[in-house]
């Protein structure tokens, strides 16, 4: 098992090495703001699009555009998970693709074209993907391979169709500049709310919960790169799943040897998402994990961030997890694939 090395996330070599892996967190503000303005023209467009019979949406974010539409969206909405697309799908619906690598967005784009459906389509402008969802019925959104960015600017465009609420991209953006700002690497432990998060997940397994829809959303989202980061297991999950897991878990013993435990030994870790808006049995969810957790010794951990948007809130909650996670890897000594030729991080 590699052990956590608080040092490492103040050594100004050892962070300079992991730019790789920080540097694109840091810069989705500007992503976002870069993907916006290309699409400004396409979005203007879109203004006066006629009320379609259905919205099906197929990407890497999909489930993030149904989570902030389908409290509002006048029409039903589908996020489709399956290669292809429903039956019923024609020419009265809207398919929303964001695109990805691989033959299943191919596929789908060309399904949609040979239905005369109504594609909104967000990938890059030289792409085999435009070129295959090309039609008189086709608005392209220019995006890079950010999925995240490219959700937003989808979300702006099916605002400006009058299916969904306001988005604003600047405000998003400046969201994400005000996350990197607080967790950049120099920032010290006391200031800096992902690398004190990392601290508290050094030692253990984590379990997040978020307990609105877009919590949820950026729960899982965080237990991804958690798990990815420490190599660990890590689960996100609702309530009712994660409190036998809680209450599994034998309070700490005072006398045992921390320099004994194995990577199996691994305590649990509660990481809770707070965006400000849960509901009545969200909040008594909550209530639950944390008296639970408290009653088996098991360190509680928080990422809340209660202003501004849903997206604006989902977006802040979820760039400090993926901070946190960066940060955890560094303290961890784990290697970054993504920098190329520097090999270990502080081994």
């Amino acid at each position: 098992m590699l052990d956590f090395d608080d040092s490492r996330l103040e050594d100004p070599e050892l962070l300079r090495l992991a730019d790789p892996l920080l540097l694109p967190l840091a810069e989705s503000g500007a992503r976002l703001r870069r993907e916006h303005e290309a699409a400004t023209g396409a979005l203007a467009e879109l203004a006066d699009s006629p009320r379609p019979r259905a919205v099906i949406a197929f990407g890497p974010e999909a489930r993030l555009l149904r989570a902030v539409l389908e409290p509002t969206c006048p029409v039903p909405f589908v996020a489709w998970p399956a290669l292809g697309l429903p039956g019923w799908v024609g020419p009265l619906d809207v398919v929303v693709l964001m695109g990805r690598r691989g033959p299943e967005s191919l596929a789908v784009a060309h399904e949609a074209v040979r239905r005369g459906c109504r594609l909104l389509v967000a990938c890059p402008p030289d792409s085999q993907l435009a070129v295959q969802a090309a039609s008189r019925a086709t608005t392209l959104l220019p995006a890079t391979s950010d999925p995240l960015s490219a959700a937003v600017v989808a979300l702006s465009a099916l605002h400006a169709m009058g299916l969904g609420p306001v988005v604003l991209p600047e405000a998003v953006a400046a969201a994400m500049d005000a996350v990197a700002d607080e967790c950049g690497y120099r920032a010290d432990v006391a200031t800096n709310p992902a690398k004190a998060l990392a601290l508290d997940l050094a030692d253990a397994q984590p379990l997040v919960w978020g307990g609105t829809i877009l919590a949820a959303r950026a729960s899982r989202r965080i237990a991804e790169a958690l798990r990815s980061a420490s190599g660990r297991l890590g689960l996100s999950a609702d309530a009712a799943a994660l409190l036998p897991v809680i209450r599994a878990t034998r309070p700490r013993d005072p006398f045992s040897d921390p320099f004994e435990e194995t990577g199996d030994g691994l305590r649990p870790g509660l990481l809770l998402i707070d965006d400000g808006m849960d509901d009545e049995a969200s909040g008594e969810a909550r209530q639950r994990l944390t008296a639970a957790a408290e009653a088996a010794d098991i360190r509680i951990s928080r990422l809340t961030h209660t202003r501004g948007s849903a997206v604006e809130r989902y977006v802040t909650v979820l760039l400090q997890g993926q901070f946190a996670a960066a940060y955890l890897q560094i303290g961890l000594g784990r290697s970054l694939s993504s920098a190329a030729g520097t090999g270990r991080i502080g081994l």
